[in-house]
């Protein structure tokens, strides 16, 4: 990272938002998590109130402390930042998650903006660019990566190739789902684990996980996050 070279211009003199922002770092590198310290303690209205090297420490500091802010990585240890995404949002949905990766594939892009993550960055990201991603969803926006802000952009229709119900419907019938797979869909395209879709559409665990195993089917892909990635791309949900 290219954090601690980066000037500050003072910014500790006048900091962006009053109100104090209280972060967590989830981050498997010590060097790394370090220099995210760092860096984030030149701004008065940013605090670290905890990190953990893996994801099950991490769960564990933001059930106990409620931080404003998670900045997750996605590669740890055990279970991945996606997940742990899901689950912090499930405990409280107020409080933002910043994913700060190397990975910048399509699929793992769109699968931790399913999850529910309210920014996206790359490693490499400027300083001042960090802070400013960590202020604006603190604020209760979303921030992308302009590295991949294209990708985001894949999964709008064109104008002159709106989304329309009809378009959804010949995709979903090419793909001969059912009217309950394609709820099961639109769910796990939001992010969803199969106990979450279980408890939403009111069916035990194993009838959630054999819809979602008879989709994989149905659409040639192998596992969920490709699986959201066709039914964005080609408009099925």
């Amino acid at each position: 990272m290219n954090m601690a070279t980066q000037p500050v211009n003072n910014v500790t003199q006048q900091p962006i938002k009053n109100k104090l922002i209280n972060i967590i770092i989830i981050e498997d590198y010590n060097l790394t998590r370090v220099g995210i310290r760092s860096f984030l303690s030149k701004y008065e209205n940013m605090k670290v109130i905890g990190e953990a090297e893996n994801a099950e420490k991490g769960l564990s500091l933001v059930r106990r402390l409620h931080p404003d802010v998670v900045l997750m990585d996605l590669g740890l240890p055990g279970m991945n930042g996606i997940e742990a995404t899901q689950q912090i949002k499930a405990f409280d949905s107020n409080i933002k998650v910043v994913v700060l990766t190397s990975h910048e594939r399509e699929e793992e892009v769109i699968s931790a903006l399913g999850s529910g993550a309210n920014a996206y960055c790359l490693k490499d990201i400027d300083s001042e660019r960090l802070s400013e991603a960590i202020e604006t969803v603190a604020e209760g926006g979303a921030w992308l990566d302009p590295a991949i802000a294209s990708v985001a952009l894949k999964l709008c229709p064109k104008p002159n190739e709106p989304k329309t119900s009809s378009t959804k419907g010949q995709h979903a019938n090419k793909a001969q789902l059912t009217e309950r797979e394609m709820e099961v869909l639109r769910l796990l395209v939001e992010g969803m684990s199969n106990t979450e879709i279980a408890n939403e559409l009111i069916v035990s665990v194993h009838t959630a996980k054999a819809h979602v195993c008879n989709i994989l089917q149905k659409l040639y892909v192998n596992d969920r996050v490709q699986a959201a990635v066709k039914a964005i791309r080609e408009g099925i949900v």
